[in-house]
């Protein structure tokens, strides 16, 4: 069965059944990868919304902007989930052409700048240069990905779907990162409290 682009007579619900239902085509190899990376994603998502919430549930008082992490997390999650299966099906000529590369950069500086915001809640003075490096070029790289997706868009006339899955991405992972940073630069209020009720 062959990936089925989208036509620009639907709608865009029409257009977005089309295009999950690209899933179809998926392989073994293709089935892994994209379980594999749902799978990545999404643990930050749990991890940092059940830290949050322990925190929360002992009475510790986040700041609102924290909360824009975890609502981040998961329209970055979302949208990936949807944006993942044109790369799989509708785009793997395109990704094995160099646009994969693209994308394996922006994976190695996001999740590295999100372990360097981590490790500077104890080294801030190791890891905060290295941190904001990190989210400087994974937003480079977005940048440079959101342009070769632009081009393709134009050319091709293809496809809203994956468009307004990357735009939806894009803006969870800078809520995300940015009220991250933010976070750290205030001296992350509430995470002190939160560990204290840790059971380990």
């Amino acid at each position: 069965m062959v990936a089925e682009p989208m036509s620009p007579s639907l709608s865009m619900a029409k257009e977005a059944k089309t295009y999950v239902g690209n899933i179809r085509n998926f392989e073994t190899e293709d089935w892994f990868r994209y379980l594999c990376w749902m799978a990545t994603i999404s643990s930050l998502f749990v991890g940092v919304s059940a830290f949050l919430l322990l925190g929360l549930s002992q009475g510790v008082n986040y700041p609102g902007y924290v909360w824009f992490i975890p609502g981040g997390t998961f329209l970055f999650v979302t949208a990936l989930a949807f944006d993942d299966i044109g790369h799989r099906t509708l785009y793997k000529k395109d990704l094995k052409a160099g646009e994969g590369y693209v994308q394996q950069m922006i994976i190695i500086t996001a999740v590295t700048s999100v372990m360097a915001l981590c490790l500077c809640y104890q080294h801030a003075l190791t890891f905060s240069v290295p941190a904001l490096a990190l989210i400087a070029l994974s937003l480079f790289y977005s940048a440079v990905d959101e342009a070769l997706h632009w081009h393709r868009y134009l050319s091709k006339g293809l496809d809203r779907i994956e468009m307004w899955s990357h735009f939806v991405a894009i803006m969870g992972h800078v809520l995300m990162i940015s009220c991250w940073w933010h976070w750290y630069a205030q001296g992350y209020p509430g995470v002190a409290e939160t560990l204290s009720h840790l059971p380990f």
